[in-house]
């Protein structure tokens, strides 16, 4: 469903794309209409920040209060339509927010200069890895501050203020230094546009001094965001799906293995879809747990190399043909790079880009496109299913525990699957408990 805000359609992720950033604003802006004059002494950065953030779907921000940031925080509460959370540390207001971006499409979190700043960078350095749109905001030091050889508190005890920034150039995609009014607007909104375009995080630091001044650039209603949808190259997206159909069409038990580049590429519900057309057994990659519903009839569970769900790596590894869409074959997806995979055998579907086999590669072919447009031109094969039904064997329940006997780790997970409903999300870090929970079995809206 889309929602309009202003004259701007915001296309929200459906419930098979939970966690899609939502392609940043992709309406084009209906008509001429004429913008709302606001008040002189409500016309400020601080307010204009807000009103964006609303127009963008973000309703909370999650943020630890600090010097350099009370004014802004000030003008975030006042509009009514932001919640603001308060955390209790900058590494947890990063990490709600990576969280939220993933739920809602795009989060927000709001910290102080250098000591903040420098606390939740491992939140965004995880976001931008994931592909997360996240806007990180930082209350910067006094416009007037800048280039005068102070120390400030809050900072390493150097007069040189960009150390902060130099750490979050490596870990998102656009940077935005507001110091002065005159171009604030200009930076602030190239900055959430750039998260929503590149699905990833951006680092927008304001002086503390700026958030609550009146400008004449914020003294009416900022024109709707309206950003060009990305579009696949249609000679290059017919000659992708010909030759994709072509080559699995041939094949005898081909399977489709989902990565976690689905989510990005909000093409979660276009992949179930493809798989329902052709008939193939479904897995998913590890990271790409809970983006495809386990409750579909041919679904096989996690594909991990030697330490898969029980069947699913005999089915996928003997597969003449599997069509793996976003994957990320890093050495812990890949378990230590020890798949058994082929490359003539295999079609990498990234969310730009088609690669069969050992060539031809095809660009600017988006994956949402192309799983659609192929889920058109495939003959109906549910060999490799079969197969997994024949040799599939279900799995026992663990031995009931004495009440005064050790837990076990079975026993435990046992307990954690009865946990689970529609309205759950499990969070999983990547130690025992990723290896136990790709044995949990997530119900419908489970992610």
């Amino acid at each position: 469903m889309d929602t309009k805000i202003g004259s701007v359609d915001i296309c929200k992720p459906t419930s098979n794309d939970i966690g899609s950033p939502p392609n940043g604003i992709v309406a084009t802006i209906q008509g001429s209409v004429s913008p709302t004059v606001i008040n002189s002494s409500e016309a400020t950065l601080g307010r204009h920040l807000a009103r964006r953030l609303v127009q963008v779907g973000v309703t909370d921000v999650f943020s630890v209060p600090g010097d350099f940031n009370l004014t802004l925080l000030d003008h975030l509460i006042a509009e009514p339509e932001l919640k603001l959370i308060g955390c209790c540390n900058e590494l947890n207001a990063g990490y709600a927010a990576d969280g939220y971006a993933r739920s809602r499409g795009v989060g927000a979190c709001v910290v102080t200069f250098t000591v903040g700043g420098l606390s939740v960078l491992n939140a965004i350095a995880g976001a931008y890895s994931e592909n997360l749109p996240l806007i990180c905001i930082v209350g910067g030091p006094n416009s007037n501050d800048f280039g005068t050889n102070r120390i400030l508190h809050h900072t390493i005890g150097l007069p040189d203020f960009s150390q902060e920034l130099r750490c979050f150039q490596t870990v998102t995609c656009y940077q935005a230094v507001v110091n002065n009014l005159e171009d604030a607007h200009e930076l602030i909104d190239t900055a959430i546009s750039t998260a929503l375009k590149e699905s990833k995080p951006v680092y927008i630091s304001i002086s503390c001094n700026l958030a609550a001044i009146p400008h004449a650039t914020f003294s009416r209603e900022p024109v709707a965001f309206s950003l060009c949808p990305k579009l696949s190259n249609k000679m290059g997206l017919e000659a992708a799906v010909e030759a994709t159909a072509e080559f699995l069409n041939k094949a005898v038990k081909p399977v489709l293995v989902g990565g976690p580049k689905l989510r990005v590429a909000k093409a979660c519900e276009a992949f179930v879809n493809l798989a329902d057309a052709s008939g193939y057994a479904l897995a998913v990659m590890p990271s790409a747990k809970g983006l495809v519903p386990e409750h579909h009839p041919r679904f096989i569970g996690t594909y991990w190399g030697a330490v898969s769900t029980a069947f699913c790596a005999e089915i996928v590894e003997s597969a003449d043909a599997y069509l793996f869409a976003g994957p990320i074959f890093s050495d812990h997806s890949s378990v230590g790079y020890s798949l058994l995979l082929k490359k003539e055998k295999a079609i990498i579907v990234q969310p730009d880009r088609v690669v069969i086999a050992s060539g031809p590669a095809f660009g600017c072919v988006l994956m949402k496109d192309f799983l659609g447009a192929l889920a058109k031109r495939l003959k109906h094969n549910n060999t490799a299913y079969e197969n997994y039904h024949r040799i599939f064997v279900t799995q026992g329940h663990p031995l009931k525990a004495s009440p005064r006997e050790p837990l076990r780790v079975n026993i435990m997970f046992q307990h954690i699957q009865n946990l689970l409903s529609s309205e759950t999300a499990v969070i999983v870090e990547t130690g025992d408990s990723w290896f136990n929970c790709q044995k949990l079995k997530l119900p419908g809206g489970c992610g």
